[in-house]
């Protein structure tokens, strides 16, 4: 008799012990701290006192006629040609040494949008997209989609081309 007192005694200490005052709080309104100060958003440290102001909205004009070839072996060669937002003459190919090549000609594709990227769209493979856009001072030129204009799993290893603004240089 004397065990299960005690057994019923330590139970109840248990469950006491977790018990709550007050009820739960069925309002779903967050627990509010009587020293809690409001939140206030503040910036990141690294773009304190930085003078960031966004990329502004207009019609892309390149001209880049260019080869190159970097340290790992990949191979690009471009000819695009964009005024007032209509692309009027893209080829790009690109060889990545040991897994192949992706070409990409303007005659495969229909343009879809001018403003605020210039979006190309591929005639049969409508999952397969080239948008071109200003960033900073280069233009970026992205591939999406598009395994079909490769060889092998060469678009796997596929990155966008970037392209300076002023020269035209790849």
């Amino acid at each position: 008799m004397r065990m299960r007192a005690a057994w019923l005694l330590l139970l109840a200490l248990l469950v006491g012990g977790c018990a709550e005052k007050g009820g739960p709080d069925t309002t779903g309104a967050p627990a509010k701290s009587a020293d809690a100060a409001p939140i206030e958003s503040q910036p990141l440290k690294y773009l304190k006192g930085r003078n960031i102001k966004p990329q502004p909205t207009r019609p892309l004009n390149i001209r880049a006629r260019c080869a190159q070839r970097d340290a790992v072996g990949t191979t690009r060669r471009l000819d695009l040609f964009v005024k007032e937002g209509t692309v009027q003459t893209f080829d790009a190919q690109v060889t990545m040494k040991e897994h192949g090549r992706c070409s990409f000609a303007l005659q495969e594709f229909e343009q879809i949008e001018k403003m605020p990227q210039a979006l190309l769209r591929h005639r049969q493979e409508t999952q397969c997209t080239v948008r071109m856009w200003e960033q900073g001072s280069n233009v970026t030129i992205a591939f999406n989609g598009c395994p079909k204009s490769c060889e092998g799993d060469a678009f796997s290893y596929l990155w966008p081309l970037i392209v300076e603004g002023k020269s035209g240089r790849c």
